[in-house]
């Protein structure tokens, strides 16, 4: 029997996780929630998914649109819900998915203490198996974690630092800023770091971080001190190639900036341009005594995408994580190396 899916909130992760529930084998995506009628919902539409009422149907009728009924009646026929809605809303809506007898997913907008446990599919799968309530957490949090935990599990770390040069906001919101500015993060360490230890709780991190006038993709530049002295930046480079969900790129290959590694994305055919995983420049990996250097780019809009598919599994009792990721890689047409 499959997995019945509901997805709330429908904006730039739900849509993508959304579709992505909508490829998997052993999920059903039984339908979207609406707060009123746009052109995503249009699209959503068109795509046959079931439209589910927040508020009043009347604004989605007089535009051709048929609600397949109310966000309780979406309850009553699902398994699990994936809520995608904005920081705080999540937190709101937790007592109606407990009345319900529904299973949750939330996003890392929503502070840790809302779930049982956070997630990263290849930190803590087993962690998270069965339970009720559970948080995927941030795209920077899920990028930090990818590498340092990849790091760790073969050459243990002591501490990680690294220096977040996040994006100004996503692309289709163009009332937000900054636009001519750099905002530094007074916060120290940022939320980040913090974040990281709810799914690494082993490992010391600490993070600070920038705000700058992009939208495409997240940076990090990171600095990881290991227990033990050992590794070359060669066995680095190949830790990573070998690890899901992590994509090492050469500059030599023109792919020196952000902006080309998305140009890179929509060359390689992924559905909306989106790149899953997290990206280490080869020529940027360095090791010096005991340290760890290298820069990552995180797409903000993609890489939580099949970590949402993962813990809808992991929720649900899908005992062996690894093929869950392996599951999920393939349906999306993500691959540690493409083109190599």
């Amino acid at each position: 029997m499959k997995i019945r899916v509901g997805l709330v909130g429908y904006g730039t992760i739900g849509k993508r996780v959304a579709d992505a529930v909508a490829l998997q084998e052993d999920m059903e995506l039984v339908g979207i929630t609406g707060n009123s009628y746009n052109y995503k919902m249009a699209v959503a539409a068109q795509k046959g998914y079931g439209i589910y009422t927040v508020a009043s149907q009347e604004d989605f009728l007089k535009n051709g649109i048929k609600p397949a009924g109310t966000f309780d009646d979406l309850l009553k026929k699902v398994d699990v819900v994936v809520d995608c809605t904005p920081k705080k809303i999540g937190a709101a809506n937790k007592e109606k998915y407990t009345k319900a007898g529904v299973k949750a997913i939330y996003q890392g907008g929503e502070k840790a203490t809302i779930a049982e446990a956070s997630f990263v599919a290849q930190c803590n799968y087993d962690m998270c198996l069965n339970k009720n309530h559970v948080r995927v957490v941030s795209c920077n949090t899920t990028g930090l974690a990818r590498t340092i935990h990849a790091i760790n599990q073969k050459w243990p770390v002591s501490t990680a630092r690294a220096n977040l040069i996040r994006r100004g906001t996503d692309p289709n919101e163009h009332e937000k800023g900054p636009i001519n500015a750099i905002v530094p993060s007074l916060e120290l360490p940022s939320h980040h770091g913090p974040d990281v230890r709810t799914v690494l709780p082993e490992v010391e991190v600490f993070t600070t971080a920038v705000i700058v006038p992009t939208t495409l993709m997240h940076l990090h530049a990171l600095s990881v001190r290991l227990k033990h002295p050992g590794p070359t930046a060669a066995d680095i480079i190949k830790l990573f190639e070998e690890t899901p969900r992590i994509k090492v790129l050469k500059a030599a290959d023109d792919i020196g900036s952000t902006a080309q590694i998305m140009d890179y994305a929509r060359d390689l055919g992924r559905n909306r341009g989106d790149m899953m995983e997290i990206c280490v420049w080869e020529e940027g990996v360095g090791v010096y005594g005991q340290e760890v250097f290298f820069m990552q780019a995180v797409h903000q809009e993609s890489d939580v995408v099949p970590e949402n598919i993962d813990a809808i599994r992991a929720v649900m009792g899908f005992k062996d994580g690894k093929k869950s990721i392996e599951m999920t890689d393939r349906n999306l047409g993500i691959a540690s190396i493409l083109g190599r």
